[in-house]
């Protein structure tokens, strides 16, 4: 007679590796009342497998600017399962200070009572100062290199060296911090990535949204931001990568790392019902443009402990016991 035994590691271990799409940490900021969190999804797997796949229009050509093909991240990250709300904006100002930037501080929308829809207005620099901020609240290095005086005019985004620099390649995030802006690469994984390709839509089912079932995308007439928890949940758990404002991420709309170039951004935007909801509509504008329909959400490093449960998964082995 013979059977298999489990150890209770090893069975949460299974447990864990077949829920890892739908884990969701929080991490908390501020004191007292300008305290907020942010909720994170967990995006791994090999996606490897999708490397080089078009991820631009379909009229853009090879040594286009707007070309863009996939690249695997490579590593285990999380990202915001929303877009960042006015209410959290408006808490980070309280805060750290209003952040440097074109000066309207037009922050959000008229519309909403409740903080809770998408801060609009941001641009670039404006996010990736909220993004540093998450940092050293919390004691981890500043993803983003500003130099000079905040609030002057020799208050400038710059480069890393490569030494310092993610992967020792992207000079834009420094290879210690916490949180950042994720890459074109890191936010379309946790759009489109199905576990065994890049679909053209980020609903689970990868057709596109219908009218009143898959969230506000293809509501003709939307005309307003909705709450960053409005709608359906998409494929990897997140919500709105396909609307609501458009989400600036780290990487230059060229692929290159000068400190002022123009950066892409994804997704799709409020004022334009089915219109950029897939896989391959990327945009752009400069680092100091703010607009009604530009938003951000935040990525992050892995929770420790799900680098923990993921290893264990990895190194799962039966045991057989004779008797």
């Amino acid at each position: 007679m013979s059977f298999w035994r489990f150890s209770v590691m090893e069975l949460l271990a299974v447990a864990v590796s077949f829920s890892m799409a739908g884990y969701v940490t929080t991490d908390t900021f501020g004191e007292g009342a300008n305290q907020f969190s942010v909720d994170f999804v967990s995006i791994s797997g090999d996606a490897s497998s999708a490397n080089g796949t078009v991820i631009s229009q379909p009229d853009y050509d090879p040594g286009d600017d707007g070309y863009k093909t996939f690249t695997d991240p490579g590593t285990e990250y999380r990202i915001g399962q929303y877009e960042i709300s006015y209410d959290q904006w408006s808490k980070f100002i309280n805060e750290d200070g209003t952040p440097y930037g074109t000066p309207t501080n037009a922050y959000g929308n008229d519309s909403d009572t409740t903080g809770s829809q998408p801060v609009n207005k941001i641009s670039w620099l404006e996010a990736a100062q909220f993004v540093n901020y998450l940092n050293t609240s919390k004691g981890y290095q500043a993803a983003y290199n500003f130099t000079g005086d905040k609030g002057t005019d020799n208050y400038a985004i710059s480069t890393w060296t490569q030494a310092e620099a993610a992967g020792g390649t992207n000079l834009y995030r420094h290879k210690d911090a916490h949180y950042f802006l994720p890459t074109e690469d890191e936010w379309v994984k946790a759009a489109y990535w199905n576990g065994s390709g890049l679909q053209t839509y980020a609903t689970p089912d990868g057709t596109k949204p219908e009218i009143s079932v898959d969230s506000n995308y293809d509501k003709p007439n939307v005309g307003a931001l909705w709450l960053v928890d409005d709608g359906s949940i998409e494929l990897n758990d997140t919500y709105n990568m396909m609307g609501n404002v458009f989400e600036w991420v780290e990487s230059s709309f060229k692929g290159d790392y000068l400190a002022d170039s123009k950066r892409a951004l994804r997704g799709n935007a409020y004022q334009y019902p089915e219109v950029w909801l897939e896989l391959t509509q990327r945009h752009n504008a400069t680092i100091d443009i703010e607009d009604t329909t530009f938003g951000f959400r935040v990525a992050s490093v892995p929770e420790p402990c799900s680098i923990m449960l993921f290893s264990l998964g990895g190194l799962l082995v039966r045991r057989k016991i004779a008797g």
